[in-house]
């Protein structure tokens, strides 16, 4: 039995060596390891694009809705300053309008219907963002955006 002990523990000492040396020669990755991981990483993006620009457009139309809140009341302080009558033009983040500055890359542009000698009038405000083709528009105090196919995205009613 000793002999035989013998035997195998030399059988396991020689092929230690060529296990070792078949392990280091085996470092790579096989065609269908990185295949599945190519995979499985091509499906993570196709979920996270998609939701990531849907993020981006909310917070532009976020952005366009505050500057609109915003205008609503620089708007009315400037009418009830001015006997009633608004104010019209356009106002970006470098040209400021009557001390109204929107966001970076949104304009926003006001439009007044002033009757003069009453104080009957009203206005309506468009805001766009440079990065996006949605428009947002108050009017009444009610924020609607639109996208590019000109179809209401959402309607904010103010109060």
């Amino acid at each position: 039995m000793s002999i035989e002990a013998g035997k195998i523990r030399h059988r396991i000492a020689l092929l230690q060596p060529l296990a070792a040396k078949m392990f280091m020669l085996n470092k790579g990755f096989t065609l269908i390891e990185i295949l599945i991981v190519l995979l499985v990483v091509g499906a993570l993006a196709a979920i996270a694009v998609p939701r990531y620009a849907g993020a981006k457009d909310k917070a532009y139309q976020a952005a366009m809705t505050a500057d609109l809140r915003a205008a609503a009341i620089l708007e009315e302080q400037y009418a009830a300053d001015n006997h009633g009558q608004y104010f019209s033009g356009s106002a970006t983040h470098d040209l400021p309008l009557n001390g109204f500055t929107p966001s970076k890359d949104v304009t926003v542009t006001f439009t007044a219907f002033n009757i003069l000698g009453s104080q009957l009038g009203d206005w309506v405000a468009v805001a766009h963002h440079g990065l996006s083709t949605e428009n947002c528009e108050m009017r009444s105090g009610v924020v609607t955006c639109t996208g590019d196919n000109g179809l209401a995205m959402g309607t904010i009613r103010l109060h």
